[in-house]
Parts: structure tokens; sequence; C-alpha cells
């Protein structure tokens, strides 16, 4: 019976080590989801709700990826440019959310009216010869030769 309570006594012991090593985790990504939001709040004005439909554990890493692409002014892409590729993407998916979003981006980085309405267009363009070429099946091989020989007589025809 001693050596019965023992066992269930070390068994308990072990479980709540056990449980304390998972919580400490938990504290350190708690603590960086709440650094995250003090961030975003510190950046943005306030906490869009979008940011609440992560788990804490995924915030600061989406963050960090927003943050230090999309809003990133020392990147190879100007702020412009990633908005306006962001409602090409957005109008392909499509999501309405992000079709707001990045239109508004796009006019708060300098673009313009007609330049919003090109880059859906190119957007729409691309699609349209995906499908055609997809559909079709065409020869990815033979696409990729034929779209060489088109580019080396461009340059050639330029130089």
């Amino acid at each position: 019976m001693l050596k019965s309570k023992l066992n269930v006594r070390s068994f308990v012991v072990a479980a709540g080590i056990g449980a304390l090593l998972t919580i400490s985790p938990a504290k350190a990504e708690d603590a960086s989801a709440t650094a995250a939001y003090k961030d975003i709040q510190a950046t943005l004005g306030s906490v869009p709700d979008m940011f609440k439909t992560l788990p804490d554990v995924a915030i600061a890493g989406a963050w960090a990826e927003i943050k230090g692409v999309q809003l990133n002014p020392k990147t190879a892409l100007d702020g412009k440019t990633k908005e306006l590729m962001g409602l090409a993407v957005a109008s392909q998916i499509p999501c309405q959310y992000c079709i707001y979003f990045h239109t508004e981006a796009a006019k708060l980085n300098g673009a313009s009216d007609e330049e919003i309405k090109e880059t859906i267009a190119m957007a729409a363009i691309v699609r349209h010869w995906s499908t055609m070429l997809n559909g079709s099946q065409v020869d990815l091989a033979t696409f990729k030769r034929q779209t060489d020989d088109v580019f080396a007589a461009v340059k050639a025809k330029s130089q």
C-alpha cells in the first residue's frame, strides 16, 4: 500500500512539474503577443480586429512579417508598388476586405485612380491568359522557348 501511494505521489509530482514546464512558454508567448499588440497600437493608432483573429502564439510573427515587408520603406519595392501588387492579388483571390485595404493603401502611397485601374486590368489579363494556357494544356517547355525567342527579338530591336 505504501509503495502504491509513493507511485501515485511520484506521478502527481511529475505531472505537476510537467504542467509547470508547459506553462512557461505560454507566458513567453503572452508577453510577445502583448508586445506586438502595443507595437501595432503605436504604429497604426489602434489594433484592428483582423489582428485579434490570430491566436496569441501567432500575432508577433504575423506583425513582424507585415512590418518587415509591407510597411518597411527600406525594401526593394516602394510602398505604392507593394500595395498595387496586393490589390492585383486581392482582385484574383477575390477578397473584398483585401481589395478595399490595398486600394486605400495604394492611394495613401500615391497611386492614382488610373494606376489602380491599370493594376486591376493587368490582374485580369494575367488571369485570362493563365486560364487559356492551363485549360488548353499548352506545353510549358514550348511556351518558355517561344517566350525567350520573343524577348530576344524585342531586345535585339531595342539596341
